[in-house]
């Protein structure tokens, strides 16, 4: 599960963020206070940073300027300010994405998971006889190890992290490809070969909907 830092003072923004974060399987981690936010970044390990500019403290673009001293995580500016020359300034030291407020959550988890593709978090996921090794890119099925190609381990890990959610072909091949203008063969064929490679991997295919990992509710 990547571990996202949310630097916003706003605390109902905050809030709603986390909420949105939490239930597409994302930890957050609330920050109200820039200062506050350097100090758990120098001391914790995060995946990426979503980073308001004005704040308490420590603004957001002096946060950003230290950061980059040292570090290449995928940072998502979230602030009201609009104009150029503040935009110009934060993609110069290479943010991922910049959302100007109000926003749509729902279109800034798309922008998470496209800052997000390719990195992967430094643990393990587990779901009964399922391990997924997110830095070694590495699965095992009933302790036995699978060898998997890029894009299988791709879908794989996506479905594992909407483990019991139903995810649509169109979601997935987005996700994975980067558009969904893609013949939906070419996704089921990779689905039709992790299946043969994990026998009894409970992965369901929802008629006419997608696919989901785990138990229907």
């Amino acid at each position: 599960m990547f571990k996202i830092l949310v630097v916003e003072d706003d605390k109902t923004i905050n809030q709603v963020v986390c909420e949105f974060l939490k239930a597409n399987n994302y930890s957050p981690d609330p920050v109200f206070d820039g200062a506050d936010a350097l100090e758990k970044w120098r001391s914790q390990s995060y995946d990426l940073i979503i980073l308001d500019i004005m704040l308490p403290s420590i603004g957001g673009i002096e946060i950003l300027e230290e950061i980059r001293k040292t570090s290449d995580i995928p940072i998502i500016m979230l602030t009201a300010l609009d104009d150029e020359y503040t935009q110009l300034v934060s993609f110069n030291h290479l943010i991922s994405d910049y959302v100007t407020k109000p926003f749509s959550p729902l279109i800034l988890i798309k922008r998470i998971e496209n800052a997000l593709r390719g990195v992967t978090g430094g643990e393990k996921l587990t779901i009964t006889d399922l391990v997924i090794d997110l830095s070694e890119r590495t699965v095992s099925w009933k302790n036995v190890a699978i060898t998997l190609t890029k894009k299988e381990f791709d879908i794989l890990e996506y479905l594992v992290q909407h483990h019991q959610k139903l995810v649509t072909r169109d979601q997935i091949m987005d996700a994975i490809w980067g558009y969904c203008e893609l013949d939906s063969r070419v996704l089921d064929n990779h689905i039709k070969n992790i299946r043969k490679k994990m026998p009894g991997l409970p992965l369901q295919t929802i008629t006419g909907m997608g696919y989901l990992l785990g138990d229907r509710a």
